[in-house]
């Protein structure tokens, strides 16, 4: 782990950029960003629209370490280079910017309880492996919740942390993002769930297990 980044996020105030756009998501940003489909003819050509809109965002001058302390990435950026370095290398040797990986594949359906557990994450251990060799700091991955139920919060807090689980074994802090959705009617009372379910898993952390939690 780099120490210096350790004491960026542990200590420093600032936002964490969301650069993570996935393939579905990223015909509507480049829509929003003045970009139709009909200017792209493949998924790579997409990708290549999107990595250049993202190395415009990161080389500006406002995009800096004064306000930004982190930067989520989504693979397909991890894997491009911004002026001949790789991204995350860019971000923080010249935006002294921490990178850390999007991991998650999106979200099931909407279930019984409420909840919106993650898609299974098949190549989990390729994408660390990859993450380390690009010299990525942390992991981020997000479920939803729509409902306070106190099932449906339970087996999203356990997926959240087992997964985080190989995520610290891999070396890599982990974002744990349980989303709660803000216009629920009963959202105090699932935040009021959350907490608990959250705190039971920390507290059974080892104590050299280091995770960062990103809650609404």
């Amino acid at each position: 782990m780099n120490k210096e980044q350790f004491e960026q996020m542990k200590n420093s105030k600032g936002f964490i950029a969301a650069l993570d756009q996935s393939g579905g998501s990223t015909p509507k940003a480049l829509k929003l960003y003045g970009i139709t489909e009909d200017q792209y003819s493949d998924e790579e050509q997409m990708f290549n629209l999107i990595h250049q809109m993202r190395t415009r965002i990161i080389k500006s001058p406002a995009f800096s370490h004064n306000k930004i302390i982190g930067a989520i990435l989504f693979e397909q950026t991890m894997d491009r280079q911004i002026d001949g370095k790789y991204t995350a290398d860019y971000l923080w040797d010249e935006k002294h910017v921490v990178p850390f990986l999007k991991v998650d594949k999106g979200l099931l359906d909407l279930d019984a309880d409420g909840v919106q557990l993650m898609k299974p994450i098949s190549n989990l251990a390729d994408l660390l492996k990859r993450a380390n060799e690009h010299h990525v700091f942390g992991t981020k991955m997000r479920s939803v919740v729509k409902k306070a139920s106190k099932a449906g919060i339970a087996r999203i807090v356990d997926q959240q942390f087992e997964i985080a689980a190989q995520i610290i074994a891999a070396g890599l802090v982990p974002i744990i993002e349980p989303e709660v959705d803000i216009n629920i009617p009963d959202k105090a009372e699932a935040e009021a769930i959350l907490r608990e379910e959250i705190l039971k898993h920390l507290d059974k952390l080892p104590a050299t297990s280091d995770v960062m939690l990103k809650l609404t």
